[in-house]
Order: structure tokens, then C-alpha cells, then sequence
């Protein structure tokens, strides 16, 4: 039964408000994360508590508990200028910076409109509601070392 230190290993479906599938993953290479430790969003999370091996779930989760609304201060634009001049800047490149809390934030560049990058800070799916078709594929307890590496090893977790 999944509970707070569990090794989860699921397959899912994630689909957007119309339908359309945004990523996968299948059993042949589950998603694998260590339950209670905010490595997926809450709103799933939360819900996959007490479920156990071959349990299925249709979950939806709202911005609030995935990934936040829209957050306008995190669109912003910067001057070209302020990047290395021989960096070849398209939409779609990713990059982070540190912000003045001493926080890492991965920006996308969104437009380049003259001597202006126009770049976004929002998860890319900040503000929707996400839909989960999940099934439970294994649960076990995890070792110590993952405890204190705070992540799963072996397969679908991190390999060291």
C-alpha cells in the first residue's frame, strides 16, 4: 500500500482539458518516484495514498495542486544585450537564472521581438487542469540509502 517513503512505480496518461495527451508513461518504463516527498505534483500525489499494486485511478488536478497559476511577474523581458553575444537565442531554448532570493529558475524563451527576449518562468503547464489515468505497477518501502539520497534508485529512478 502506497504510504509516506513508499517507491512508487506507475504507468500514466496525462491529457490536457480538451483531450489531448501530453505525456505518457507505460509499464514498460513506469514513472518512478518516493511517495511524501513532493517529487510529483500533490494533487496526484494526495490521491495515490492507501492505493496499492494494479489499482487504477482517473485523477484531475487543478493548477493549485499541480503546477501553480500563471504567475505574471515570471514574464518578463530582457535586452539581448544581457546575454553572451555569440549565443544563438530561439524560442523554445531554456536556460536558468538566479533570482534575488538566490532561487534557480528555468526560463523558456518565448519570442524575440528586436533587441528584446521575451521569456517565460511558468512551468508550461502552469494554470491548467491536468488529467491522470494512473495505474499502480509496484510499491515497496525504500532503502536507506534512497532516504537519504531523498530519490529512488535503480530502474526509473536515478542512477548513480
Amino acid at each position: 500500500m502506497i504510504k509516506k517513503d513508499s517507491v512508487v512505480s506507475l504507468s500514466y496518461i496525462l491529457k490536457n482539458e480538451n483531450g489531448e495527451e501530453l505525456d505518457r508513461s507505460d509499464a514498460a518504463n513506469p514513472l518512478a518516484y518516493m511517495h511524501g516527498h513532493g517529487q510529483i505534483v500533490p494533487g496526484l500525489e494526495n490521491v495515490l495514498e492507501g492505493l496499492a499494486i494494479g489499482d487504477k485511478k482517473e485523477v484531475t488536478v487543478t493548477p493549485e495542486e499541480g503546477y501553480g497559476e500563471v504567475q505574471a511577474q515570471l514574464r518578463i523581458k530582457v535586452s539581448r544585450d544581457k546575454f553572451p553575444a555569440d549565443a544563438k537565442i530561439e524560442p523554445g531554448m531554456q536556460f536558468s537564472s538566479k533570482m534575488e532570493d538566490g532561487k534557480e529558475i528555468p526560463f523558456t524563451v518565448q519570442a524575440i521581438e528586436g533587441d528584446e527576449v521575451m521569456l517565460d518562468g511558468n512551468h508550461p503547464l502552469a494554470g491548467k487542469t491536468l488529467h491522470f489515468s494512473v495505474e499502480v505497477a509496484e510499491v515497496r518501502s525504500a532503502t536507506a540509502e534512497e532516504l537519504q539520497h531523498g530519490h529512488v534508485h535503480g530502474a526509473g529512478g536515478h542512477q548513480h
